[in-house]
């Protein structure tokens, strides 16, 4: 089952439009119908950042909504230098229960995205990121792998203040359940350690995949010690049905 495509909203409004700098948010923008967004759709939670000076502000910097994207705060900034390295995962559990007299059968749903692109705020300043290289499903990187390894796909970004909207080659980002993000360097052309991003979003199409028992309890017993052993038996095959 896909998603349907909309934006992100919280109260302010949609957009679809990008002017930062000129003081005017296109928060009602009406947004057209294949621009979808995967905000709904990311793990929050799951995401972490390496290098990043405040703790949780790359968490941040996802979590702004489209209707706050021009907003300058919270920014993720880099710390030792410039590079940054995020992971962002898509892929939720989600449990859903049905309870009968006998039994409650607990499933659960998982699923990945058709990524179709990118979206960042950064600056016109030398702390803009300038290269970015991009991998999908691996969470064992970190900046030494990232570096020698070579990326689905590497951009070179703007030097600007505007939503940059980086299309991706769809055909490489039809099953992503994580994106990591490397940033390599700035436009600082060395003399900048801070890199400095004020807003990620992403655009594409939610999938749910298929869901499998995970659990299994036996609520129905003549006796008590009838019960347990019953119990234990189901309990058991659910645990083998959901792969744990």
């Amino acid at each position: 089952m896909a998603s349907h495509c909309h934006e992100e909203h919280d109260g302010h409004g949609h957009g679809n439009h990008s002017h930062g700098g000129d003081g005017h948010d296109h928060s009602d923008d009406i947004t057209p119908a294949l621009q979808c967004s995967l905000y709904q759709h990311v793990n929050f939670d799951g995401i972490t950042t390496m290098n990043e000076t405040e703790a949780d502000s790359g968490k941040a910097v996802v979590k702004k909504t489209w209707a706050e994207r021009l907003q300058e705060q919270p920014e993720l900034k880099s710390d030792a230098d410039e590079q940054l390295l995020m992971q962002i995962p898509y892929a939720k559990y989600l449990s859903s229960c049905i309870r009968s007299a006998c039994l409650t059968l607990c499933h659960s749903f998982t699923g990945q995205v058709k990524l179709h692109s990118i979206r960042i705020r950064t600056s016109n300043s030398s702390s803009a990121p300038q290269t970015l290289k991009v991998f999908i499903n691996r969470d064992d990187l970190d900046f030494s792998s990232a570096s020698d390894l070579s990326a689905i796909q590497e951009f070179h970004l703007s030097q600007t203040s505007e939503i940059q909207d980086i299309p991706v080659k769809r055909a490489l980002f039809g099953r992503v359940q994580s994106l990591t993000l490397f940033f390599v360097d700035n436009f600082g052309q060395g003399e900048e350690d801070v890199t400095r991003i004020t807003y990620l979003g992403f655009k594409g199409e939610w999938m749910q995949l298929g869901r499998a028992p995970t659990n299994i309890i036996y609520e129905a017993a003549a006796n008590p010690s009838d019960h347990a052993l019953k119990g234990t038996a189901v309990n058991k095959m659910g645990s083998n049905l959901g792969g744990s």
